[in-house]
């Protein structure tokens, strides 16, 4: 991991959090405007491009052997998805509940979980500049078809990174402020049903903040990435 340089004036916190909390109340969603402050450009440290691909290409083939295990069809998948694991050189790239799906040790749950990250992929594919649409929309699941053909589409590694357009840290650090605030409003939604979320699918919610929250952690493995709000 190396540290960001932008050109750019860094964004002060307090103001990513003001921005963030007049967008949400305009949206009709529950907001504590002091909820902590995000770290800033200057404090965080930036993933490669490398690292954010491969996390990127190895998680989309493991939530497609996840769809399949749901299917049972979980062989055909594994020799699949195995096999483009191997050819796009992300075979090492695997998360511990992902590593479980492709060793056939896995449990529902983790089958589960790993479908679910189709969340966590579009948000690095946000961050990649692979999609252009603002994904602040949270009230519905990711365009899965268009997210296979990113790399499907694909002959190699190199022509995924090739498309590649990262975001800016700033930009990348606004989505994650208004996602950690989203997660807040779901979680009190939770607790308190009468709290306001207005269209927020509260899972897309969690998983897009959790792979925007991997964009700056320090853990490899994304589900032990702490979400508390």
């Amino acid at each position: 991991m190396e540290k960001h340089h932008s050109s750019k004036a860094v964004r002060p916190s307090q103001e990513r959090r003001a921005a963030s909390n007049e967008r949400i109340k305009g949206m009709g969603i529950a907001c504590l405007e002091q909820l902590p402050l995000l770290p800033s450009a200057d404090q965080v440290r930036q993933r490669s491009l490398d690292e954010i691909c491969r996390r990127a290409i190895a998680c989309l083939l493991s939530t497609q052997l996840g769809c399949d295990i749901e299917n049972d069809e979980y062989d055909e998948g594994r020799e699949l998805f195995g096999g483009l694991l191997e050819r796009f050189g992300v075979a090492d790239c695997l998360n511990e509940k992902e590593q479980r799906l492709f060793d056939g040790t896995y449990s529902k749950q983790d089958a589960i979980d790993v479908v679910w990250t189709y969340e966590c992929y579009w948000a690095l594919c946000w961050a990649l500049g692979l999609i252009e649409d603002d994904i602040a929309d949270a009230s519905r699941i990711c365009d899965c078809d268009r997210a296979i053909r990113l790399v499907a589409g694909c002959a190699s590694y190199e022509e995924f990174r090739q498309n590649c357009r990262p975001r800016e840290m700033e930009e990348i650090l606004d989505m994650l402020d208004l996602f950690y605030r989203y997660d807040w409003a779901c979680t009190e939604k939770r607790l308190h049903p009468e709290t306001p979320i207005g269209s927020l699918n509260p899972e897309v919610v969690t998983e897009r903040r959790r792979g925007l929250e991997w964009l700056i952690a320090e853990k490899e493995d994304w589900f032990y990435i702490s979400l508390d709000t």
